[in-house]
C-alpha cells in the first residue's frame, strides 16, 4: 500500500495551494481519507477527512472554513485545497486511509499513512 502526498512548497500567506494524495495497493474507493500536519516541535494534527463515498467530510477549527478536502474514486487520489494560507499553517502535511464508514479523527484509527508534504507559509 502506497500512500504518495505532493503539491507542497513555499507559498506566501493568502496565496492558494493544493495537496494532492495518490493511493494504491488498495480499493480506495473503500477507505476514508485524512488529512494530518505537524509542525516543528508540536504534536500532530487532525486536518481533515472524507468518508469512502466522497458524502461526509470533517474539519479541525483550524481548517474549516480556509481548507477543503475532496476526492477523485476514479483517479485515487485525494486532494486538500488550501485557501488563504497563514503562517501558522508551516507543516509537514500527511495524508492517511482508514478503513471505516464514517470520518475518523484520530490518528490511530488511520492504517496507512504516506510520507508526507511540506508546506511552508510565508508572511
Amino acid at each position: 500500500v502506497q500512500l504518495q502526498a505532493s503539491g507542497g512548497g513555499l507559498v506566501q500567506a493568502g496565496d492558494s495551494l493544493r495537496l494532492s494524495c495518490a493511493v494504491s495497493g488498495v480499493t480506495f474507493s473503500s477507505y476514508t481519507l485524512g488529512w494530518f500536519r505537524q509542525a516543528p516541535g508540536k504534536e500532530r494534527e487532525f486536518i481533515a477527512a472524507i468518508s469512502y463515498n466522497g458524502e461526509n467530510t470533517y474539519y479541525s477549527d483550524s481548517a474549516r472554513g480556509r481548507f477543503t478536502i475532496s476526492r477523485d474514486n476514479a483517479k485515487n487520489t485525494a486532494y486538500l485545497q488550501m485557501n488563504s494560507p497563514k503562517p501558522e499553517d508551516t507543516a509537514v502535511y500527511y495524508c492517511a486511509a482508514a478503513f471505516a464508514l464514517r470520518v475518523p479523527q484520530r490518528g490511530i484509527q488511520y492504517r496507512y499513512w504516506g510520507q508526507g508534504t511540506l508546506v511552508t507559509v510565508s508572511s
